[in-house]
């Protein structure tokens, strides 16, 4: 099963922000209103409560959801450069293409396409949007030996995997496997440019990342970030900036240990439609949002 459901990002302007991924990436609302109390209360963000917000989706209709929360930036907001949730992945079927389609948009490249040595069935960009959220546009060419990546339906289609940024990747994998039954998948030594860039580091530096897998399924990409990186500044009882919560389907929602935010209940509506849904705090305080599947 494909675990990944959804993506939360955090904006200053919700109409801007909605209709540059309308515009831009063929994103179509399909739920719109004040966020509910009991939902920013699971997210430990109180204050977040009756926030406009509203709910995307790919152009393909693929169940895998953007939702934009609208909340004042933070002054101290660096993109790349602190721990939690740096960045969201989306399949497109021509990167090239893609490249054109952000040229002159308030999406700012910060990662023309290039290929990546080792990793020849993908083929990524990366775009900075305007309220420091990285957004990945990558062409799927292939399979990989021991996993199957999605092939864009539409133009632009939809997420596939969460980037986390770790102080520990080595903990954080252990906790993904240990609380929520997620293995490790592969790591690997490769060139980053976008973080040597964000870091001032030679762009020749391996860094280090890793996966999350299930069964065939890769959908959480961790990043081991430099010493010099930083927790995520935040309003104190609101989301974090950038990409505050990644949301996951859950194949045993019962196995799920560790500390829930607030008691797991059922919410209607996407990405949830009738199902049981509660928070986790991985480590770095960063927001592991369980559906049951």
């Amino acid at each position: 099963m494909k675990c990944l459901r959804a993506a939360t990002l955090t904006v200053a302007d919700l109409d801007a922000s909605e209709a540059l991924y309308r515009d831009v990436l063929d994103y179509t609302t399909i739920a719109s209103g004040p966020l509910p109390e009991d939902l920013a209360a699971s997210w430990g963000a109180p204050k977040s409560a009756g926030a406009r917000h509203v709910v995307m989706q790919p152009s393909s209709g693929a169940e895998i959801y953007l939702r934009l929360v609208e909340q004042p930036p933070h002054p101290d907001f660096v993109p790349l450069r602190s721990y939690g949730w740096a960045a969201i992945e989306i399949c497109v079927q021509d990167v090239l293409a893609a490249n054109e389609r952000v040229k002159d948009t308030p999406f700012e490249v910060i990662g023309p396409p290039r290929e990546i040595e080792g990793l020849p069935a993908i083929y990524p960009m990366q775009v900075k949007g305007p309220d420091g959220e990285i957004v990945y546009l990558t062409q799927i060419r292939d399979n990989l030996p021991a996993y199957d990546l999605p092939r864009a339906q539409s133009p632009i289609d939809c997420l596939f995997i969460l980037v986390m940024a770790c102080s520990d990747m080595h903990a954080s994998l252990d906790w993904f496997e240990k609380n929520v039954g997620f293995p490790t998948g592969r790591v690997m030594d490769i060139e980053y440019h976008m973080l040597a860039n964000a870091f001032g580091t030679p762009t020749d530096e391996l860094h280090t990342i890793s996966t999350a897998i299930h069964g065939r399924d890769v959908f959480l990409e961790l990043d081991q970030y430099p010493e010099n990186a930083t927790a995520r500044p935040k309003h104190a009882g609101m989301l974090a900036p950038g990409c505050a919560v990644g949301s996951f389907i859950h194949p045993d929602f019962d196995s799920v240990t560790g500390d829930w935010v607030s008691e797991p209940v059922i919410r209607s509506g996407a990405p949830y439609n009738g199902k049981r849904a509660g928070t986790l705090r991985a480590p770095d305080g960063t927001l592991v949002e369980i559906i049951e599947a």
